[in-house]
């Protein structure tokens, strides 16, 4: 493919492409929330799930950062989990005014309810597509971010 035709493609469909997939993968998760009646978001099921995940404490700032979101929105979704019970901070003995975020029992009972949906979800998602390209679908994006994160400044 000649180097111009593959710029055109890079510049004009893959930023297109990844962005409106990205939003109807998010349209569609707040859909099957919603129908099931889950008491939280998509959004925090993830920051719960990045916290049990993890299988340690985490501090607001690396969740900020593996979510790419800044730490007031991370905050924000830190405070409603903590009002519900799913998480609770654990001030670090070093810092003053610093916590951890760890997850509570009800926190790993919420997320064991909700990861069925969230597997239905990815199976609708990815029909069609075998295990190989997905696996070097995943390379490539990876990649993609790899190429971008040095040169990106987030505020987190």
């Amino acid at each position: 493919m000649p180097e111009k035709q593959r710029n055109n493609l890079l510049n004009k469909r893959v930023g297109a492409m990844l962005f409106a997939t990205g939003m109807l993968s998010r349209m569609m998760s707040l859909q099957m929330f919603a129908e099931k009646g889950f008491e939280i978001t998509p959004e925090q099921y993830l920051v719960l799930s990045i916290i049990m995940d993890s299988g340690v404490e985490l501090y607001q700032r690396q969740i900020s950062e593996i979510t790419h979101k800044d730490r007031p929105n991370v905050s924000r979704i830190i405070n409603i989990l903590e009002e519900m019970g799913l998480v609770k901070r654990i001030e670090d003995v070093n810092k003053r005014k610093v916590y951890k975020i760890s997850i509570t029992q009800k926190g790993i009972d919420m997320r064991k309810k909700i990861q069925p949906t969230l597997f239905e979800l990815r199976a609708i998602t990815t029909k069609g597509i075998s295990e190989k390209d997905l696996v070097f679908t995943l390379g490539i994006l990876e990649q993609m971010q790899d190429n971008l994160k040095d040169k990106v400044k987030l505020h987190i």
